[in-house]
């Protein structure tokens, strides 16, 4: 048995944007066990005096590739030697940022998650999908026009594979099951990444799209689509779809068609601005950086409506490359144009908890809930920029009961 004691915290109530001053709060074997003032007594076992500082859960990022250190394209190419020991330091550097948890959309696989929860490198707890399902020609295809070389092998490191017909899909979500994936991803419409669709396409048959959350339905999981037209999101939504992803050209319908279903949201906001500042020296394509551009402005008008709309918004990123995945916790700051600070930790907590379906589990300072804690100073309710400042401002990270930054 293992005992933690924090003392002095300021902890933060996701559920109601308030701060409760003054805590102890007793771990035991990584579980949280005891929430009470600090005027009461302290057990055996180490101790930590956090003076003050703004106690909260550890962050969910619900949308990332930890693989991607490249691009999609030079990914594809890549030893999966080498992607596995970038997606290693990529990981640790989320980690140190206060992300606890993350749920990759596409390239991880079994073999980075089990690395992570047997210990064998820092990093969040990683959900993974494995390979994003692309039909031929669709945002997980990157061959370039004049190419019909294909490499099927599925461990080649990369976002997605291809998969065409009802036969085809069933089979990609029956071996992502059992590999032991979380979800399961496919691609429903057009992406800026991808070098011969248009965002406007719709991709898979409504078919192939039932026949993928059948599947995954059968198997207890969910399904994500990666989705930036209204037709691609209403048809992804009214066909079972748990998670839109990205959802730049939401509208009103649509929107209120996501309510009824209860389906999630994850505006990934901070990598078009990215690709758009740092995409031609990362090595994105002029086409690429120009559909980036053509997402921006929707993308803004789409939160608005799924806030009126009350439809839940987790917290995402989509980074891809070494120099834009240092911008995940940006997202804050471009989404608070639009959204409270409270409601944006809630996005990056207990939202993006019930959206991965460990809503019992994380995203809450509360007893029985696991201890991935972050302690920060100063007080992110009043001013969210303070969560992009980690080196300064984030002075404990656990994961589990483990620390693994401790400056206090």
């Amino acid at each position: 048995m293992t005992l933690t004691t924090l003392l002095n915290a300021n902890v933060l109530d996701v559920d109601n944007g308030t701060i409760v001053p003054d805590q102890k709060i007793v771990i035991e074997d990584g579980i949280i066990c005891e929430i009470s003032p600090s005027t009461a007594g302290v057990k055996s076992g180490r101790s930590i005096d956090l003076s003050g500082a703004t106690l909260m859960p550890g962050l969910i990022d619900a949308h990332v590739h930890v693989t991607a250190y490249t691009t999609f394209g030079e990914l594809a190419q890549a030893a999966p030697s080498y992607a596995s020991a970038q997606a290693a330091r990529l990981m640790k550097k989320m980690l140190m940022r206060g992300f606890t948890t993350v749920r990759d959309v596409g390239g991880a696989d079994f073999g980075l998650s089990n690395a992570v929860a047997e210990g064998l490198f820092e990093g969040p707890r990683l959900l993974f999908g494995g390979k994003a399902l692309s039909q031929t020609g669709g945002h997980g295809d990157f061959r370039a026009a004049g190419v019909d070389a294909y490499d099927p092998s599925y461990w080649q490191p990369g976002l997605g594979c291809i998969v065409d017909g009802i036969t085809e899909v069933r089979r990609a979500v029956r071996h992502e099951v059992r590999r032991g994936a979380n979800h399961i991803k496919f691609m429903g419409g057009g992406g800026a990444a991808s070098p011969t669709d248009r965002l406007d396409s719709d991709q898979f048959s409504e078919e192939e799209i039932a026949a993928i959350v059948e599947e995954a339905a059968m198997a207890n999981l969910y399904v994500v689509v990666h989705a930036y037209a209204t037709r691609t999101i209403e048809r992804a939504a009214r066909l079972g779809v748990r998670s839109i992803e990205h959802g730049n050209y939401l509208d009103e319908p649509t929107a209120a068609l996501l309510r009824e279903r209860n389906t999630f949201l994850v505006p990934t906001i901070v990598t078009c601005q990215a690709a758009i500042r740092y995409g031609a020296e990362a090595g994105l394509s002029s086409s690429s950086i120009a559909k980036e551009k053509a997402l921006i402005e929707p993308a803004f008008r789409a939160i608005e409506l799924a806030r009126n709309a009350g439809i839940p918004m987790a917290y995402g990123t989509d980074l891809v490359g070494n120099m834009m995945q240092e911008l995940q916790l940006q997202e804050f700051s471009i989404r608070r144009e639009v959204v409270p600070s409270s409601e944006l930790l809630k996005s990056a907590t207990i939202v993006g908890a019930e959206l991965v379906k460990m809503e019992n589990q994380i995203g809450r300072v509360a007893n029985g809930y696991f201890a991935d804690l972050i302690a920060i100073k100063g007080n992110p309710l009043n001013d969210i920029s303070i969560m992009e400042n980690p080196e300064h401002n984030l002075m404990l990270v656990m994961k589990g009961g483990a620390i693994h930054k401790n400056e206090l």
